[in-house]
């Protein structure tokens, strides 16, 4: 693109970035960003993609695992709960208000 005589090409300090400026408007009519150094190729990113998808599903699988037995664990602790309450003797009734006077 063909630049105007107004305009300078400066170099960003700080990112690196490549601005163009304008000093008859006194803004940044365009910019560029730097090439990152650690951009993954594009014949990594699929192997990047499995990799993903293989943690995800294996992350769910272990979740419908633990849910599966959820069921039965809860279930175990509600028998055992039962078989205390129904071994233990009843106690008194609680007493009322209307009881103590």
């Amino acid at each position: 693109m063909a630049r105007l005589k107004s305009e300078i090409e400066v170099a960003c300090p700080s990112c690196g970035a490549t601005l163009v400026v304008d000093t008859n408007l006194g803004r940044v009519v365009s910019h560029k960003d730097p090439e990152r150094e650690d951009k993954p190729d594009l014949d990594a990113a699929q192997k990047i993609l499995a990799e993903a998808k293989a943690r995800r599903e294996a992350v769910f699988q272990q979740s419908v695992e633990a849910e599966k037995t959820r069921g039965d664990a809860l279930s175990k602790r509600f028998e055992e709960a039962l078989r205390q309450a129904k071994d233990e003797p009843a106690g008194p009734p609680p007493k009322r208000e209307f009881d103590l006077d």
